[in-house]
């Protein structure tokens, strides 16, 4: 900052620009104590700073961890010094993250050390997302285009088949039944995938979140979820999000289904519902000249053992499943109509603990005291 900016009264004080960022940032001595911490180093180890600032950063992270070294590096050296995809470990928080961190030093006459942590999680999974909603428009849209064609020979074969039915011994009508039936389940599913063609604006108005939450789970305890233990951790001052109805019931309908199936060999199983407003996430979508912010957070966790590592970067695309008699289009389904709204949905799993956290625009011109109907 120059000596003129220095003594201009409007000028911004640097303490109040580092807690206006969004990404994490310490200050730390020689010996790597605490000296300062920004809001979101508050929420990224969630421990508030009169607790930092009595901790080393040793204290704070994993024994071993990358950060203790690039610090320590970073000060010896007196330059800066930055890693890509760090995995951060710490007691504050469960899992590891990933994150890419800089350093570097206040200045050349002490040993102060600036540290800036940019979690690359949830970045990652939204590209990831992005690609594979992109991949799915042009399968899909394929197949869309083929279905009509399928569709009139299969009736044809099923209309045989029932003829069948009346016209060959007794022991062959279980054969001729296994022709229609299978022919249905074929259509069934063509019908599924032409969903994801159809690019059709949808109806969209301003709706409680937790109106279609509670709808959920008043289906969910008198279906799929009826022998699980349901609990819900609501934000009760949400604003409305711009959404469709029966669509986002859908949604939360097919991701309490895939839990409760999840859970079901498991003993106290247990199905968790929770909403927050989470501001600071934003990103760039087709169309829009500005980038969108994600505020709602919506998150269904369960207590099952947990998605195959191998399998949860294409949990989203469409045919990927779990599951031995599985379509693999309930999440892509999932995947389109949340983006549809606007929003990203992404999943963390481990045994124990599966999270499904959808993130959604507020409806235009909301605000966190509205009430929607």
């Amino acid at each position: 900052m120059s000596g003129a900016a220095a003594t201009d009264p409007d000028a911004v004080p640097a303490q109040a620009v580092l807690q206006a960022l969004p990404q994490p940032i310490l200050v730390l001595d020689e010996e790597r104590r605490i000296l300062f911490a920004n809001y979101a180093a508050e929420a990224f180890f969630a421990t508030s700073l009169s607790v930092l600032a009595r901790q080393a950063l040793d204290d704070l992270v994993a024994f071993g961890s990358p950060l203790v070294s690039l610090v320590g590096t970073a000060g010896r050296r007196r330059a800066p010094m930055m890693e890509y995809r760090v995995r951060i470990g710490s007691s504050r928080f469960g899992d590891e993250r990933v994150a890419d961190v800089f350093a570097s030093p206040v200045s050349d006459e002490d040993g102060r050390v600036v540290m800036l942590i940019q979690e690359r999680t949830t970045a990652d999974k939204i590209d990831r997302q992005m690609v594979s909603r992109g991949a799915a428009r042009s399968a899909t849209g394929l197949a869309a285009m083929l279905a009509h064609e399928i569709k009139n020979p299969l009736s044809g074969i099923r209309g045989a088949a029932q003829l069948l039915e009346q016209s060959v011994p007794a022991e062959e009508v279980p054969l001729a039944r296994l022709i229609r039936d299978e022919t249905d389940r074929i259509v069934g599913l063509i019908d599924r995938v032409e969903v994801f063609g159809d690019e059709r604006p949808m109806e969209r108005e301003p709706v409680n979140i937790h109106v279609i939450l509670d709808r959920v789970k008043l289906l969910a305890r008198n279906g799929v979820a009826r022998d699980v233990a349901l609990f819900e951790e609501y934000d009760p001052s949400l604003p409305p999000v711009l959404g469709n109805r029966d669509q986002l019931i859908q949604v939360f309908l097919n991701l309490i289904k895939n839990a409760s199936e999840a859970v079901e060999r498991i003993q106290n199983p247990e199905i968790r519902i929770s909403t927050a407003f989470r501001p600071g996430i934003r990103i760039s979508v087709a169309g829009a000249a500005e980038r969108i912010s994600l505020p709602l957070e919506i998150v269904i966790e369960d207590n099952g053992p947990g998605v195959p590592p191998d399998i949860l970067p294409f949990l989203f695309d469409p045919f990927v499943t779990t599951k031995a008699n599985g379509s693999g289009l309930g999440l892509a389904l999932v995947a389109k109509i949340v983006g549809d709204h606007g929003g990203v949905v992404d999943c963390e799993s481990r045994p124990g603990r599966t999270r499904f956290r959808i993130l959604l625009p507020v409806a235009s011109g909301a605000a966190e005291g509205d009430q929607p109907r």
